[in-house]
């Protein structure tokens, strides 16, 4: 039988790419591709003539099929656009049919963004979560954050630019006031690793405008709550999610992520506003 290879392939520098990688991928009789045209950009560049034929989410109902009948001819190399393939793609789909039929899986190591910024992060690594990309819509957003909120482990996310300050702002709301670190451009010439807070990360990307895809690495929840700030108490006090809510609700809910006392929270947010600040 015949053996499907997850080929990890670069993040950003292409000389991240193995010359085990760089062998497999002269080696194998097919070259299964998230993209075929970026894809050939960096087979190109390694002098790597293969032949690839692409397998994304959309057309993985007919391709699958497809690319094991492959393995019948011999070994093929599954990748994707960047890092470990088989992380937000189909290629665990390709991975049990394979299997299913007989064939050998063999992964060969290499980049993925999700390990490189938890491992840059400053957070700790001995027990994590991968969450992949977060919902568009900010109220499935916030049930998938509330799902993890209680949760101890680090917590890795994806994010697109143009989500990245309503994300936050859902993240610190749902999660309090974290310590986080937001990843981009890894191992690229403008490569950034912004850490601190939830809070100062929204004021650094909405003075500094996100670009390109980034890793959110968050602090999980820690057994002894640190108690939050003031500030930060009266801004979630005012935020949408807790503002609609009746008052004992929002108190106990908040109580719980901020470390307050719920009956002075339940003070604050029945008595007057003009005497909330102090």
């Amino acid at each position: 039988m015949s053996t499907l290879y997850l080929v990890s392939t670069p993040i950003g520098n292409l000389e991240d790419l193995s010359p085990r990688a760089v062998r497999i991928l002269n080696e194998v009789s097919l070259i299964a591709a998230e993209d075929t045209r970026r894809t050939a950009k960096l087979l190109n560049h390694f002098g790597i003539n293969t032949p690839s034929t692409s397998y994304y989410d959309h057309n993985k109902g007919h391709k699958t099929e497809a690319v094991v009948d492959a393995l019948a001819g011999g070994d093929v190399a599954l990748v994707s656009d960047a890092g470990t393939p088989g992380l937000n793609d189909p290629g665990y789909l390709l991975v049990r049919a394979a299997l299913e039929a007989g064939h050998t899986v063999s992964p060969i190591p290499g980049p993925s963004a999700p390990i490189s910024a938890l491992v840059v992060s400053g957070l700790p690594t001995d027990r994590f979560l991968y969450l992949g990309y977060l919902p568009r819509k900010s109220g499935e957003r916030r049930r998938a954050i509330e799902e993890v909120r209680d949760l101890p482990y680090t917590l890795i996310f994806f994010e697109t630019p143009h989500r990245m300050e309503e994300s936050l702002q859902d993240l610190q709301d749902v999660l309090g006031n974290r310590q986080a670190a937001v990843a981009g451009e890894l191992t690229k010439m403008f490569e950034e690793v912004f850490r601190g807070t939830l809070t100062e990360a929204r004021v650094h990307f909405k003075e500094q405008p996100a670009r390109g895809e980034y890793t959110l690495v968050i602090a999980g929840q820690s057994r002894l709550k640190e108690k939050w700030e003031q500030a930060d108490l009266l801004e979630a006090l005012a935020s949408p999610r807790f503002a609609k809510l009746p008052p004992s609700k929002a108190a106990r809910q908040l109580a719980e992520l901020s470390g307050w006392p719920r009956r002075m929270i339940y003070d604050l947010l029945t008595q007057p506003q003009d005497n909330q600040e102090g």
